[in-house]
Protein backbone atom coordinates (compact mmCIF):
# COMPACT_ATOMS: atom_id res chain seq x y z
CA UNK A 1 0.00 0.00 0.00
CA UNK A 2 1.28 3.10 -0.82
CA UNK A 3 0.24 6.86 -0.21
CA UNK A 4 -0.60 9.76 -2.76
CA UNK A 5 -0.61 13.09 -2.26
CA UNK A 6 -2.48 14.70 -4.79
CA UNK A 7 -2.85 18.58 -5.81
CA UNK A 8 -6.35 19.44 -7.20
CA UNK A 9 -8.12 22.24 -9.35
CA UNK A 10 -12.01 22.91 -9.12
CA UNK A 11 -14.46 25.24 -9.91
CA UNK A 12 -17.14 24.97 -7.13
CA UNK A 13 -20.33 26.59 -8.78
CA UNK A 14 -21.80 23.11 -9.14
CA UNK A 15 -21.36 21.43 -5.82
CA UNK A 16 -22.35 21.45 -2.64
CA UNK A 17 -18.89 21.77 -1.13
CA UNK A 18 -15.79 19.35 -0.62
CA UNK A 19 -17.59 17.32 2.09
CA UNK A 20 -19.39 14.08 1.37
CA UNK A 21 -23.40 14.66 1.59
CA UNK A 22 -25.95 12.05 1.43
CA UNK A 23 -27.93 13.28 -2.09
CA UNK A 24 -25.76 16.10 -3.20
CA UNK A 25 -22.80 16.56 -5.55
CA UNK A 26 -19.90 17.12 -3.56
CA UNK A 27 -15.61 16.78 -4.30
CA UNK A 28 -14.86 13.81 -2.42
CA UNK A 29 -17.82 12.40 -3.16
CA UNK A 30 -16.54 12.89 -6.94
CA UNK A 31 -12.80 11.90 -6.41
CA UNK A 32 -14.03 8.92 -4.56
CA UNK A 33 -16.35 7.67 -7.05
CA UNK A 34 -13.40 7.75 -9.71
CA UNK A 35 -11.00 5.83 -7.59
CA UNK A 36 -13.38 3.30 -6.65
CA UNK A 37 -13.48 2.74 -10.65
CA UNK A 38 -9.91 2.70 -10.89
CA UNK A 39 -10.00 -0.32 -7.83
CA UNK A 40 -12.57 -2.00 -9.39
CA UNK A 41 -15.23 -1.35 -6.83
CA UNK A 42 -12.92 -0.72 -3.89
CA UNK A 43 -14.03 2.51 -1.51
CA UNK A 44 -10.58 4.50 -1.26
CA UNK A 45 -11.25 7.10 1.30
CA UNK A 46 -9.52 10.47 0.90
CA UNK A 47 -8.33 13.36 3.23
CA UNK A 48 -8.37 16.67 2.19
CA UNK A 49 -6.52 19.80 3.53
CA UNK A 50 -9.59 21.48 4.58
CA UNK A 51 -13.03 21.73 3.32
CA UNK A 52 -14.57 23.95 1.22
CA UNK A 53 -17.96 25.60 1.19
CA UNK A 54 -20.85 25.21 -1.50
CA UNK A 55 -19.84 27.44 -4.50
CA UNK A 56 -15.72 28.37 -3.31
CA UNK A 57 -13.19 27.33 -5.80
CA UNK A 58 -9.72 25.85 -5.65
CA UNK A 59 -6.42 26.53 -7.45
CA UNK A 60 -4.47 24.45 -4.94
CA UNK A 61 -6.41 22.15 -2.75
CA UNK A 62 -4.49 19.14 -1.37
CA UNK A 63 -5.83 15.55 -1.14
CA UNK A 64 -3.93 11.70 0.16
CA UNK A 65 -4.72 8.30 -0.07
CA UNK A 66 -3.84 4.92 0.00
CA UNK A 67 -3.64 2.36 -2.60
CA UNK A 68 -2.09 -0.72 -4.00
CA UNK A 69 -2.33 -0.15 -7.77
CA UNK A 70 1.31 -0.16 -9.25
CA UNK A 71 0.80 2.82 -11.44
CA UNK A 72 3.31 5.50 -11.40
CA UNK A 73 2.69 9.39 -10.43
CA UNK A 74 2.13 10.34 -14.34
CA UNK A 75 -0.24 7.54 -14.74
CA UNK A 76 -2.33 8.23 -11.83
CA UNK A 77 -2.73 11.51 -13.12
CA UNK A 78 -4.13 11.20 -16.94
CA UNK A 79 -6.12 8.27 -15.13
CA UNK A 80 -7.82 10.12 -12.34
CA UNK A 81 -8.10 12.91 -15.21
CA UNK A 82 -10.09 10.96 -17.76
CA UNK A 83 -12.57 10.18 -15.00
CA UNK A 84 -13.63 13.29 -13.04
CA UNK A 85 -15.66 15.72 -14.20
CA UNK A 86 -14.74 18.49 -15.86
CA UNK A 87 -14.82 20.91 -13.27
CA UNK A 88 -12.66 18.64 -10.92
CA UNK A 89 -8.90 18.16 -12.65
CA UNK A 90 -5.78 16.85 -10.95
CA UNK A 91 -2.63 18.70 -11.97
CA UNK A 92 -0.16 16.98 -9.90
CA UNK A 93 0.47 13.64 -8.15
CA UNK A 94 3.45 12.86 -6.18
CA UNK A 95 4.41 9.30 -3.62
CA UNK A 96 3.61 10.48 0.09
CA UNK A 97 5.57 9.15 3.35
CA UNK A 98 3.40 6.94 5.14
CA UNK A 99 2.48 9.14 8.03
CA UNK A 100 1.98 11.95 5.18
CA UNK A 101 -1.65 13.73 6.10
CA UNK A 102 -3.08 16.53 4.10
CA UNK A 103 -4.98 18.10 6.65
CA UNK A 104 -2.60 17.67 10.12
CA UNK A 105 0.84 18.17 8.09
CA UNK A 106 -0.19 21.55 6.45
CA UNK A 107 0.87 24.39 8.33
CA UNK A 108 -0.43 27.19 6.41
CA UNK A 109 -2.82 28.26 3.10
CA UNK A 110 -3.26 30.60 1.19
CA UNK A 111 -6.97 32.17 0.11
CA UNK A 112 -7.62 34.81 -2.26
CA UNK A 113 -11.12 36.63 -2.95
CA UNK A 114 -11.95 37.73 -6.34
CA UNK A 115 -14.00 41.08 -6.30
CA UNK A 116 -15.75 41.97 -9.76
CA UNK A 117 -15.29 46.25 -9.61
CA UNK A 118 -18.27 47.37 -12.04
CA UNK A 119 -21.41 48.66 -12.13
CA UNK A 120 -22.06 46.63 -15.41
CA UNK A 121 -23.49 42.98 -14.93
CA UNK A 122 -20.66 40.03 -16.29
CA UNK A 123 -22.86 36.75 -17.11
CA UNK A 124 -18.80 35.44 -17.35
CA UNK A 125 -17.71 36.81 -14.01
CA UNK A 126 -21.10 35.33 -12.50
CA UNK A 127 -19.75 32.63 -10.72
CA UNK A 128 -16.31 33.78 -10.34
CA UNK A 129 -16.20 37.01 -8.59
CA UNK A 130 -18.00 39.09 -6.51
CA UNK A 131 -19.84 41.73 -8.21
CA UNK A 132 -19.34 45.44 -6.01
CA UNK A 133 -20.17 47.99 -7.77
CA UNK A 134 -19.04 50.94 -5.10
CA UNK A 135 -16.22 53.53 -5.20
CA UNK A 136 -12.91 51.89 -2.83
CA UNK A 137 -10.81 53.97 -0.48
CA UNK A 138 -7.72 51.83 -0.99
CA UNK A 139 -6.31 53.95 1.88
CA UNK A 140 -8.42 52.96 4.33
CA UNK A 141 -8.54 49.59 3.55
CA UNK A 142 -4.52 49.34 3.45
CA UNK A 143 -5.02 50.89 6.82
CA UNK A 144 -7.30 48.43 8.42
CA UNK A 145 -5.29 45.21 7.58
CA UNK A 146 -2.50 46.17 9.32
CA UNK A 147 -4.75 45.40 12.71
CA UNK A 148 -5.46 41.73 11.00
CA UNK A 149 -2.21 40.68 10.54
CA UNK A 150 -0.40 38.46 13.09
CA UNK A 151 -1.60 36.49 16.03
CA UNK A 152 -5.35 37.54 17.39
CA UNK A 153 -8.05 35.67 18.74
CA UNK A 154 -10.54 36.02 15.42
CA UNK A 155 -14.08 34.89 17.13
CA UNK A 156 -15.62 38.09 15.53
CA UNK A 157 -14.11 37.19 12.14
CA UNK A 158 -15.58 33.61 11.70
CA UNK A 159 -19.60 31.95 11.52
CA UNK A 160 -21.45 31.64 14.68
CA UNK A 161 -21.79 28.86 13.66
CA UNK A 162 -17.76 27.13 13.87
CA UNK A 163 -17.80 24.81 16.90
CA UNK A 164 -13.85 25.19 17.01
CA UNK A 165 -13.08 26.65 20.69
CA UNK A 166 -9.55 27.89 19.68
CA UNK A 167 -9.99 30.81 17.21
CA UNK A 168 -6.38 31.97 17.99
CA UNK A 169 -4.95 32.04 14.46
CA UNK A 170 -1.88 33.57 13.02
CA UNK A 171 -2.09 35.76 9.39
CA UNK A 172 0.77 36.48 7.81
CA UNK A 173 -0.06 38.61 5.13
CA UNK A 174 -2.95 40.41 3.98
CA UNK A 175 -2.97 42.42 0.80
CA UNK A 176 -5.04 43.19 -2.39
CA UNK A 177 -3.92 44.03 -5.76
CA UNK A 178 -5.49 45.10 -9.02
CA UNK A 179 -6.14 43.39 -12.55
CA UNK A 180 -8.26 45.11 -14.84
CA UNK A 181 -11.62 45.32 -13.63
CA UNK A 182 -10.84 43.08 -10.36
CA UNK A 183 -9.86 43.56 -7.35
CA UNK A 184 -7.99 40.17 -5.78
CA UNK A 185 -7.66 40.20 -1.99
CA UNK A 186 -4.69 38.00 -0.83
CA UNK A 187 -4.39 36.02 2.73
CA UNK A 188 -2.37 33.61 3.75
CA UNK A 189 -2.31 32.33 7.51
CA UNK A 190 -1.09 29.09 9.43
CA UNK A 191 -5.06 28.29 9.86
CA UNK A 192 -8.11 29.79 8.60
CA UNK A 193 -11.64 29.64 10.59
CA UNK A 194 -15.37 29.12 9.20
CA UNK A 195 -15.88 31.59 6.73
CA UNK A 196 -13.25 33.97 8.22
CA UNK A 197 -11.97 35.09 4.72
CA UNK A 198 -15.47 35.98 3.82
CA UNK A 199 -15.81 37.48 6.97
CA UNK A 200 -12.75 39.48 6.34
CA UNK A 201 -13.03 40.39 2.82
CA UNK A 202 -16.68 41.95 3.99
CA UNK A 203 -15.11 44.48 6.59
CA UNK A 204 -12.79 45.38 4.49
CA UNK A 205 -15.00 46.26 1.83
CA UNK A 206 -16.83 47.90 4.60
CA UNK A 207 -13.76 49.84 5.65
CA UNK A 208 -13.06 50.80 1.91
CA UNK A 209 -16.83 51.93 1.13
CA UNK A 210 -16.76 53.97 4.16
CA UNK A 211 -19.63 52.33 6.31
CA UNK A 212 -16.75 51.85 9.02
CA UNK A 213 -13.48 52.90 9.51
CA UNK A 214 -9.91 51.29 9.54
CA UNK A 215 -9.15 51.63 13.35
CA UNK A 216 -12.95 50.05 14.30
CA UNK A 217 -10.67 46.92 13.66
CA UNK A 218 -9.35 46.45 16.82
CA UNK A 219 -12.43 46.61 18.62
CA UNK A 220 -14.33 44.40 16.48
CA UNK A 221 -11.12 42.18 17.59
CA UNK A 222 -11.41 42.92 21.23
CA UNK A 223 -15.45 41.89 21.09
CA UNK A 224 -14.81 38.23 20.23
CA UNK A 225 -18.77 38.37 18.85
CA UNK A 226 -19.39 37.52 15.05
CA UNK A 227 -21.97 40.54 15.27
CA UNK A 228 -19.43 43.31 15.46
CA UNK A 229 -17.89 42.61 12.16
CA UNK A 230 -18.61 43.14 8.48
CA UNK A 231 -20.94 41.18 6.09
CA UNK A 232 -20.13 37.34 4.80
CA UNK A 233 -19.22 38.44 1.41
CA UNK A 234 -20.21 35.41 -0.97
CA UNK A 235 -18.64 31.98 -1.78
CA UNK A 236 -18.18 32.33 -5.03
CA UNK A 237 -15.91 34.64 -5.26
CA UNK A 238 -12.83 32.63 -2.53
CA UNK A 239 -10.43 30.60 -3.83
CA UNK A 240 -8.29 28.06 -2.05
CA UNK A 241 -5.07 29.04 -3.56
CA UNK A 242 -1.95 27.40 -2.27
CA UNK A 243 -1.48 24.79 0.97
CA UNK A 244 2.01 24.76 2.41
CA UNK A 245 3.76 22.11 3.87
Amino acid sequence: MRRFKCTITYDGSQFSGYQIQPGKRTIQGEIEVALSKLHKGKRIKISASGRTDAGVHAKGQVIHFDSALAISTEKWEIALNSILPDDIAVIRVEKAAPGFHARFDAFGKEYRYFVHLSPKRDPFKRHYAYQFPYPLDYAAMKEALKYLIGTHDFTSFCSAKTEIEDKVRTIEKIDFFQEGDLLVFRFIGNGFLYNMVRILTGTLLEVGSGSRSPDSIPDILEKKDRKFAGKTAPAHGLYLWRVFY
